[in-house]
């Protein structure tokens, strides 16, 4: 069985030594599967230079590369038009930053279809077709009208919204009617299934029955599949002596008996401003712990090309700016902001260091930074937002609405002062299920799901 993926961003990147496997994410996930199997992996091409498709590794190839190239203004309109600045916020329930262009979707189905086309001229007999996430939602159905007898799932991997939030956006009926060409469609949590299955109760008239959708004489199963993490490279990362040493620096660096770790994309489901409103509140709240809490906040840029996100910097940038006015000293400064990107060896220090990790997003699918935390740290307290998929997967952590201001200040005054054996129960218990969770485990359960579905 060969394996045929499609998603927006490709795999593999050039490098200064040549072309690379990416580290992170699906290709961690999916390389694995595509190098036992063979296959091809089909995706955006943004850059006119690049062939349509690859042999990777050039000299002895395990898959192929199929890139869909795209214009400047299709990227425009189909990736940071309908994609982010419809389906993201709508499904993140940010309604109020959705911008409803026609222009968007109509790009979005013509790159949808193109996509499509490529998956349809490498698909070969016995092939299973797996898509991923919000950028293809009409592809599938494409692939289906063409091939009747193709194999194909869809991973979700943001939350999928309420049935009234979801019927909002103009073409809720097409969009879904383009998933239900899938076979099986994955998401985090069972909230989600719950949400798509409404969904197209309500808004098709599709008939349901448990976790399957009746859907023009076929059957769609619809899965709660949690992803997480390469939880064996985290833990080597961080067992390394160079990560180590990191560690050290930075507490050296930080000089407080506590350490703070929020870690995001600059994107406003992410609850960053919010959050370091709360760390203000907190330090006004208990002026006994000044001098001895310092709160690292690291946003790594994220779609700096639209203006939302451009505004909600210079929000964080003034809160910080703020905050560490209105309390530092010269001998302590409580805000350390980093605004930058890190590599994932470099993350690895600052979550074996910190003390607390602040998660609290107003909205996410999963959130894998939770997981990365809980893995690479010994003794620390994970606050998670209550409206993330990783509250259900890791109902040790101490949960909060990133709504309730007061409470999000109350919740670093309880992490930091909860007893040391509480802290090593609740961490070890997370431990455990973010072992269950891994994204190699995660990538077998949701394709033996895709074979036992064609087999019944």
């Amino acid at each position: 069985m060969r394996l045929i993926v499609a998603a927006n961003r490709a795999p593999i990147r050039k490098t200064k030594k040549g072309w690379s496997a990416s580290i992170g994410g699906l290709a961690t996930a999916l390389l694995p599967v595509l190098e036992q199997h063979g296959g091809v992996w089909v995706a955006m091409g943004e850059e006119p230079d690049l062939p349509e498709r690859q042999a990777f590794p050039a000299d002895d190839p395990d898959f192929h590369v199929r890139r869909v190239a795209l214009s400047d203004e299709e990227v425009d309109n189909y990736y940071y038009g309908m994609a982010n600045r419809v389906l993201w916020p709508l499904s993140h329930y940010m309604i109020e930053h959705m911008e409803l262009n026609p222009v968007f979707y109509e790009d979005y189905k013509k790159v949808n279809r193109r996509f499509a086309d490529a998956v349809i001229e490498e698909l070969q007999p016995s092939d299973q077709v797996w898509l991923q996430d919000y950028h293809l939602m009409l592809a599938p159905n494409y692939v289906r009208e063409a091939r009747t007898d193709a194999t194909l799932g869809l991973f979700w991997h943001i939350p999928w919204p309420a049935m009234e939030v979801f019927r909002i956006v103009p073409k809720a009926r097409e969009l879904l009617r383009g998933m239900l060409g899938c076979d099986l469609i994955g998401f985090h949590v069972d909230e989600y299934v719950e949400n798509f299955l409404e969904s197209a109760r309500v808004l098709l008239g599709a008939e349901v029955s448990g976790n399957v959708i009746r859907w023009q004489g076929r059957e769609v199963r619809i899965e709660a599949h949690p992803l997480g993490i390469d939880t064996a490279r985290f833990r080597r990362m961080t067992e390394e002596e160079e990560t180590q040493a990191a560690v050290k620096n930075l507490r050296d660096e930080t000089g407080t008996e506590y350490l703070i770790l929020g870690i995001d994309r600059m994107d406003y489901t992410k609850g960053i401003l919010s959050r370091l409103l709360a760390f203000e509140q907190f330090l006004k709240d208990n002026p006994e712990l000044h001098g001895r809490v310092s709160f690292y906040q690291i946003a790594t840029p994220s779609r700096t090309k639209l203006e939302t996100y451009k505004q909600m910097k210079r929000e964080v940038d003034e809160a910080v700016g703020r905050i560490d006015g209105s309390y530092g000293t010269d001998s302590w400064v409580p805000v350390h902001y980093r605004y930058r990107k890190y590599t994932q060896r470099e993350l690895c220090a600052f979550y074996n260091a910190a003390d607390v990790c602040f998660i609290t997003p107003l909205r996410d699918g999963m959130n894998l930074v939770a997981q990365e935390y809980v893995v690479s740290n010994s003794d620390g307290v994970l606050v998670l937002s209550e409206l993330t998929g990783a509250s259900y997967a890791l109902p040790e952590s101490l949960s909060v609405n990133p709504y309730d201001h007061q409470a999000l200040a109350d919740s670093i005054r309880e992490a930091l002062l909860m007893q040391p054996d509480e802290r090593q129960r609740r961490l070890a218990a997370m431990k455990e299920r973010v072992d269950e969770l891994d994204v190699h485990k995660w990538a077998d359960r949701f394709l033996q799901s895709l074979d036992s579905v064609v087999v019944s």
